[in-house]
């Protein structure tokens, strides 16, 4: 494996501006960096956790097609070392050359949606965001759009009417990012030298891989460096938890750990893919997996966030390993050039501990499409529908034979125990037996067997364990009744 070219500084451009940056921390954030050492102080700091959305900005970076796409993204919780190769826009880039107001900053004016203005810029980049990519956007979508940002003022309806009205203003094709796209795309081009970056050394040394295999060779060498992917938990360990994160390896930008395929039943994601880059191949194929990943975070954690990091964390209330557990799910680890293949429901060991050997690494999970006459859901229990961390989350995948009697299921949960876990008494109980009430109401008996959940801040141990035997009640009858499922969007209530 030959040693790729080592560069000492950072390349991206800021707005319009090349930056080059050789005196960079591993946990400098870009939020501390536009505020403290650019003076763009339009980009606000409220909840230093990727929840509030007040920080965001957007990030455009190259595809694999020779594309640019741009993202928001949470300042507060991004680090400078992510952002090799790419384009950060900030709301002070957003006004016309002209003088005038850009499309989304006049829909929001005419609209009042804007108040006491400590998270108007935040709102102004995500609805940016939106309407580069949706320019005339549903209800449904705007609202999706904006699950990440919160208003204490305004009560979002003059932000959702403004959002209706951005394009009565000017289109997309008249925008800057638009205009100047291929320009964009070049420069960017151009920063790229197939090289690694190096900065620092020993505990304050920040790395960004050429390929894959330097990650691998990286890794292997220093086994006890933080891996930051989409450093949407990351990111609060620094703000939140003041860890050091040094030495930090950041891996977002490596094409190899980008790729998503369908064969032969399987879905293969490369550890890399963000939520919404995976989020419309899963949706067609898993719809109930797709409809989780819609209340996982804000748009902006989804944008950022990666299936491969959710499992490398290893934490009991991960949304997506109960659902891919339920699924059979296994992944890829490899450690320098050599790979093998461990079950999911493996992987987890015990709290803070899984299968995982010193410098190997999570490569890509293979997620199986569950068959037609197979029966699957997902329901994730949280104080608040959507942007909030799971209480209890129940899986559930069900083959019926023909005479009526469970020939196949498997359950898993996740926030009732310190991993996420299979519900093995409970299947035990149902396998074989009628798909009854009476066979669900006794095996609702076996969850004390295979769960002890602990009480926190998000729901008691009683409330845990009565809300999983009641997961599975609802399961039975979504799947025993034509009626509508027990949960809709308002949407389609209406």
């Amino acid at each position: 494996m030959t040693t790729p070219a080592i560069r000492s500084e950072l390349r991206f451009i800021l707005n319009g501006q090349d930056i080059s940056l050789k005196d960079v921390g591993p946990s400098q954030t870009l939020l501390d960096w536009l505020r403290l050492s650019r003076s763009l102080k339009g980009t606000k700091e409220g909840c230093a956790e990727g929840d509030c959305g007040a920080c965001t900005v957007l990030v455009g970076r190259l595809t694999p097609e020779g594309g640019l796409v741009y993202e928001g993204v949470n300042a507060c919780i991004r680090f400078l070392g992510s952002l090799d190769g790419c384009h950060v826009v900030t709301i002070e880039h957003v006004a016309g050359r002209d003088g005038n107001l850009h499309p989304v900053q006049q829909a929001m004016i005419d609209c009042h949606g804007s108040q006491c203005g400590f998270c108007t810029p935040g709102f102004v980049m995500s609805l940016y965001g939106l309407w580069m990519q949706t320019p005339n956007p549903t209800d449904q979508q705007i609202e999706t759009a904006l699950q990440g940002n919160l208003c204490r003022c305004t009560g979002y309806e003059p932000i959702l009417r403004a959002a209706r009205t951005i394009s009565s203003y000017g289109g997309t094709k008249k925008d800057p990012l638009f205009v100047e796209r291929e320009t964009m795309i070049a420069r960017l081009q151009a920063l790229r030298d197939g090289g690694r970056v190096e900065i620092g050394e020993g505990r304050n040394r920040l790395v960004v891989p050429a390929d894959l295999d330097d990650f691998a060779s990286i890794l292997e060498v220093s086994p006890t460096a933080t891996v930051v992917a989409g450093s949407t938990d990351v990111g609060l360990w620094v703000t939140k938890h003041m860890r050091d994160i040094s030495p930090a390896v950041f891996i977002a930008g490596l094409e190899e750990l980008k790729s998503i395929a369908v064969k032969d039943g399987i879905i293969s994601i490369g550890a890399g893919v963000t939520y919404s880059e995976a989020i419309a191949t899963i949706s067609q194929h898993v719809p109930a997996l797709g409809a989780l990943i819609t209340r996982i975070g804000g748009q902006q954690v989804r944008n950022m966030g990666t299936i491969g990091g959710n499992i490398a964390n290893g934490s009991p209330i991960g949304d997506t390993p109960p659902p891919l557990i339920a699924l059979g799910a296994s992944l890829t680890l490899r450690k320098g050039a050599v790979r093998r293949t461990v079950a999911l429901e493996d992987y987890f060991i015990a709290y803070g501990k899984q299968d995982r050997q010193p410098g190997e690494f999570v490569e890509a999970v293979h997620v199986p499409i569950p068959a037609a006459m197979e029966k699957f859901a997902i329901y994730k229990v949280t104080k608040r529908r959507d942007e909030d961390i799971t209480a209890t989350l129940g899986a559930f995948r069900l083959t019926l034979a023909a005479d009526g009697t469970v020939e196949e299921i498997r359950i898993a949960y996740g926030g009732m125990a310190g991993t996420p876990k299979r519900a093995f008494a409970v299947e035990k109980a149902l396998l074989g037996k009628p798909w009854s009430e009476s066979t669900v109401e006794d095996a609702m008996e076996q969850y004390a067997e295979d769960y002890t959940p602990l009480s926190d801040m998000r729901a008691t141990a009683e409330y845990r364990a009565l809300a999983a035997k009641n997961l599975l009640l609802r399961f039975y009858l979504e799947t025993t009744s034509s009626a509508t499922a027990a949960q809709v969007s308002r949407y389609e209530a209406a």
